[in-house]
């Protein structure tokens, strides 16, 4: 399973891929897409189908015995997107050396993209015969392709002593060395071209634009004196969409439809079409409700009679920063999930949720944690409290500790993400 879960993070370096890869799973098992901009059609016990969002988000639906309105939905939801540095048009900044122009996606580390291999991933948009639907084309160019170099201790003696970052004149990656001025501007096009050419031909003219992304070029790993560690970008999220995916693709049919909603643009608010704070998903849970009863007021009981699982990691225990954690609230690595808490409401999480979620790995035979921030730090928040704002769900936020959050690679462990599966899967029934 951990190996499966590595395979996954290494062939996800973006959203998009993230997507391409869950969907792809979801049909070996008999998963079918279906196209939003189509009636949905009749929908019956047993279908299980899909639908994305902008390429970057996906929606997955088994559809139980009982309608909708009788037995409600059990959803986890998750997202597919990471702190990095987005690739800005005309991207090529002057010089011997060629570097790309960034702005930050998020809240990386930033200090953590220094000195390692990263390469680049996203999307291509081509021209196409209708200007409104142009061709949409993935890149991942598997390769270290690019690096952010430190400033020699030797030009900045107090290096260790903390840096103030600029987003905008540290964080430029190197691509590559001119030889001519020929080759100035083209050399990123150069590249897309190539790589997009290994599949079917591409000219530099067909080019309109792109969504591309800096990912690190280490497969993910697992270490430790077990290798009980989990060391990988991105273990936020897609550690939750993973075990998510694992436990529906594992399940049976059972009463109650099952949904697995991985939303797009967490880390900058969810406040997109394929985000959290999006009517996308309510919109597909009415029409199934609607497609089953022909009622509207099917769906507002679907909604009174369903959970949710907020699925979004959580800060497990740093022992060289204890004074940052709360005294006694503070999951370790190894302990199981954890159930997050905030007075602030920045969680979905309140007594009754959380104890559902207690009971759900109390029957797994699961051992679960909870999170308070220490009441002097202020912490972040999560999609769980978002997508309530357009579904009033009964819920819980819960994620598995990690360490070094945001960061370029995060670490985690093996024993949680078991532990997680094994949740989620008592949870889907």
């Amino acid at each position: 399973m951990i190996s499966r879960l590595l395979q996954f993070l290494d062939k996800s370096p973006v959203s998009f891929y993230a997507v391409q890869n869950i969907a792809n799973q979801l049909e070996e098992v008999g998963y079918r897409q279906v196209d939003p901009a189509q009636p949905l059609g009749k929908v019956e016990a047993g279908d299980r189908f899909y639908v994305t969002k902008n390429g970057s988000s996906i929606y997955a639906f088994q559809i139980g015995s009982q309608p909708l309105s009788d037995a409600g939905f059990r959803m986890i939801c998750a997202h597919s997107d990471s702190p990095t540095f987005r690739i800005k048009p005309n991207a090529e900044l002057p010089g011997y050396l060629v570097r790309l122009n960034t702005e930050v996606y998020g809240g990386p580390i930033m200090s953590t993209w220094f000195d390692r291999p990263l390469t680049l991933a996203g999307r291509v948009i081509l021209r196409g015969d209708d200007e409104l639907h142009p061709l949409i084309r993935l890149i991942h160019i598997k390769r270290p392709l690019l690096q952010i170099s430190n400033l020699a201790i030797h030009f900045n003696r107090q290096v260790n002593d903390g840096v103030k970052l600029s987003k905008q004149k540290d964080m430029l990656p190197i691509l590559g060395i001119i030889e001519s001025q020929f080759r100035h501007g083209n050399m990123l096009i150069n590249l897309i071209v190539d790589e997009l050419g290994k599949e079917s031909p591409v000219s530099p003219e067909d080019i309109i634009d792109f969504d591309l992304y800096l990912a690190d070029a280490t497969p993910a790993c697992t270490f430790g004196a077990r290798n009980e560690f989990i060391s990988s970008g991105r273990l936020d999220d897609l550690s939750m969409c993973y075990a998510g995916l694992e436990a529906l693709t594992a399940s049976k049919g059972t009463a109650v439809t099952k949904v697995l909603a991985i939303f797009d643009n967490e880390e900058t608010g969810s406040q997109t079409k394929q985000g959290a704070g999006s009517p996308f998903l309510a919109s597909m849970l009415k029409r199934i409700a609607l497609a089953q009863s022909g009622t509207e007021e099917a769906f507002y009981q679907a909604v009174e009679r369903a959970f949710m699982i907020s699925a979004d990691n959580a800060h497990a225990f740093h022992p060289n920063y204890s004074e940052r954690y709360d005294p006694v609230n503070h999951p370790l690595l190894g302990g199981g999930p954890v159930i997050k808490f905030n007075a602030a409401q920045k969680y979905a999480s309140d007594a009754e949720s959380a104890a559902v979620f207690a009971e759900i790995c109390r029957k797994a035979d699961v051992p679960y944690q909870q999170f308070v921030n220490h009441s002097d730090v202020g912490g972040g928040s999560t999609l769980g409290n978002i997508l309530t704002g357009s579904i009033p769900l009964r819920g819980v936020d819960m994620g598995n500790p990690i360490l070094a959050m945001h960061s370029c690679r995060e670490t985690g462990c093996v024993y949680d993400h078991l532990f997680c599966v094994k949740a989620f899967t008592q949870f889907y029934g």
